[in-house]
C-alpha cells in the first residue's frame, strides 16, 4: 500500500488538493469532494469569512457556535502573543500561572450562586466528561457509591469521547461505536412544536417534559442517579427553548433526589442567549455548568468546568485526588485570550446586544414562515433553528430520500454558494441552524434572511 503526501500549494486549487489528499475533516463524507474541492476558508473580518478564492460568506453559524465577537480581533491576537513571550506553556498538575488563577476568579465571580470552583478543559465535550467523572466521585466520596447513572434528553448533543458520547442522546452519532460507557438514560427534550403531551399549553408541556426526568429517576432509583445534563437552549434539533417553569421543576426534582443538576453551556454561555450564563436568563441554579467555545471567541481552545464548593470540598481532604486532567487544560495562553475576550465582551455591551436585537433578529427570520417550506422558527438570543416540512398543516417531514436529496444534495451546499455559511441538519427534522457573531445587526440578519428565501425556494420545487 502506498500513501500519497501532496506538496501543499499556495493557491486555491493546491489547497483543495492537498486537503483532499492528506486532510481527514470532522463529521465529513469525505466522497462529497471526489468530484469537488475541499472548500477552503483562509480569511475572517468581523461577521464574514473568505475561501481561498476570494469569494466572501456571511459566518451565520460564528464558527461552530463560538466567534462571539467575530473575526479578525487584533487585541485577541495580541493578547496571545504577549503570554507566549511571557510563559508559552505550563500544566495545573500541582501548580498554577497567572492567567488561570484569574480568569478562574472572574468566572467564580461572574457565575450563578455558589459556582467558585473552576476546573479548566480543552474543550466542551471533555468539560462534559469531567463534569460525569467528577459526579461519579463526588458521590463515592460522600458515602453514595451507587450513584453513577445519568439522565439527558433525547437527541441532545454533548460531546464526541465515550463518556460524552454516552450522554448524547442522537442514535446515529453512536452506533458505530458501541457499546459505549453504560448506565446512561434518555428523556423527552422540550419540542413544542412536535410537543407528544399537552400541545395546546407551552406552560403544562415544560411541566410533563420535566416531570419525564423524575419517572426516569423513579424508575432506576434515586440511589442509582447521579445526574441530569441538560442544555438551556437545546442544540441538536434545532434551539429547543425551555417552556416555562421547566427548569424550575427539573431544580425540585434534583433536590427531592439529591442528583446534580449540570448545565451544559458549551454552546450558551458567553452571549450566545444574551447573557454570561444561560442558566440566568431561565432563572435556575445548577450544580455544575460546562463551558467551552464562546469563552475565548474560538480565538484558542478552552473548556472550563464550573462547580460549587460543596462538590469540592471532599476533595480537600488528605489524600483525596481527583484523577483527572489533560495536558492542555487551563494552558497559559488560551487563559490569555479568553481573559481578552470577556474584556472585549464587556466594553462593547454584546451581552446587552444581543438582547437588545434578539427581537429584531426573530423578526426578520419569523419573515420566512410565508414559504410552504418553512414550518417553525424558534430559538433564544442569537441561536435559532428553522424546521423544514412537506406539509405545513400537518407538519409532515422529509422522508429519508427526501431529507437525503433535498437537505445534504441541494440545501447545504446551495446555501453555501450564496455566500451563507449555516448549518442544514437532519439529526431529528431537517432544520436550518442560525448562530451569527454576536456582533451581527438588521445588515446581517436582512442578508441571511434573503439568502435563505431564495434557497428555501428552490429547495421547495425539489419536493
Amino acid at each position: 500500500m502506498t500513501t500519497t503526501a501532496e506538496p501543499v500549494s499556495a493557491d486555491a486549487a493546491g489547497l483543495a488538493q492537498a486537503a483532499r489528499s492528506n486532510l481527514w475533516m470532522h463529521f465529513t463524507r469525505h466522497s462529497a469532494y471526489d468530484e469537488t474541492d475541499v472548500p477552503v476558508i483562509v480569511r475572517g473580518e468581523g461577521p464574514y469569512i473568505w475561501d481561498a478564492r476570494g469569494k466572501r460568506y456571511l459566518d451565520g453559524l460564528a464558527g461552530l457556535f463560538a466567534v462571539q465577537v467575530g473575526h479578525g480581533r487584533e487585541e485577541l491576537a495580541e493578547a496571545a502573543a504577549r503570554q507566549t513571550k511571557q510563559l508559552a506553556y505550563f500544566p495545573l498538575w500541582g501548580h498554577a500561572h497567572p492567567t488561570a488563577i484569574e480568569l478562574a476568579s472572574r468566572l467564580a465571580h461572574a457565575a450563578p450562586g455558589d459556582l467558585n470552583r473552576v476546573f479548566f478543559t480543552v474543550s466542551g465535550g471533555e468539560s462534559v466528561e469531567t463534569a460525569w467523572k467528577l459526579a461519579k466521585q463526588y458521590f463515592k466520596l460522600v458515602g453514595k457509591p451507587g450513584k453513577h447513572k445519568v439522565i439527558s434528553r433525547a437527541l441532545a448533543y454533548h460531546g464526541t469521547s465515550q463518556g460524552a458520547l454516552s450522554i448524547t442522546g442522537i442514535p446515529g452519532a453512536k452506533a458505530d461505536f458501541e457499546p459505549l460507557v453504560p448506565s446512561t438514560l434518555r428523556v423527552p427534550n422540550t419540542n413544542f412544536y412536535r410537543a407528544p403531551e399537552h400541545a395546546d399549553d407551552y406552560e403544562a408541556y415544560g411541566r410533563w417534559a420535566a416531570d419525564q426526568i423524575e419517572q426516569a429517576i423513579e424508575f432506576e432509583g434515586a440511589d442509582t442517579v447521579a445526574a441530569v445534563f441538560l442544555e438551556p437552549v437545546q442544540n441538536t434539533g434545532g434551539c429547543f427553548v425551555p417552556p416555562p417553569g421547566y427548569f424550575a421543576r427539573v431544580r425540585e426534582i434534583c433536590d427531592k433526589h439529591d442528583v446534580l443538576l449540570v448545565s451544559d453551556e458549551v454552546i450558551c454561555a458567553f452571549g450566545r442567549v444574551g447573557y454570561d450564563f444561560a442558566a440566568k436568563r431561565y432563572g435556575y441554579q445548577p450544580d455544575i455548568i460546562t463551558t467551552a467555545k464562546g469563552l475565548t471567541s474560538g480565538y484558542a481552545p478552552l473548556g472550563a468546568v464550573l462547580a460549587s464548593e460543596r462538590l469540592m470540598e471532599p476533595f480537600t481532604r488528605g489524600a483525596t485526588t481527583f484523577m483527572h486532567g489533560s495536558t492542555y487544560g487551563g494552558h497559559p495562553v488560551s487563559c490569555a485570550v479568553a481573559l481578552a475576550n470577556l474584556d472585549l465582551i464587556e466594553r462593547e455591551d454584546l451581552y446587552g446586544h444581543v438582547l437588545s436585537r434578539e427581537t429584531a433578529f426573530r423578526s426578520t427570520l419569523d419573515k420566512l414562515t410565508d414559504l410552504p417550506i418553512v414550518g417553525d422558527v424558534r430559538g433564544a438570543g442569537f441561536f435559532y433553528g428553522i424546521e423544514l416540512v412537506k406539509d405545513k398543516k400537518t407538519k409532515e417531514t422529509f422522508s429519508a430520500d427526501e431529507s437525503e436529496r433535498v437537505l445534504r444534495g441541494f440545501l447545504s451546499d446551495a446555501l453555501f454558494e450564496a455566500g451563507l455559511y449555516c448549518r442544514a441538519d437532519d439529526r431529528a427534522e431537517p432544520v436550518v441552524q442560525l448562530s451569527p457573531p454576536l456582533i451581527c445587526d438588521q445588515p446581517q440578519f436582512d442578508e441571511m434572511e434573503q439568502i435563505l428565501r431564495d434557497t428555501l425556494t428552490r429547495a421547495w420545487a425539489l419536493l
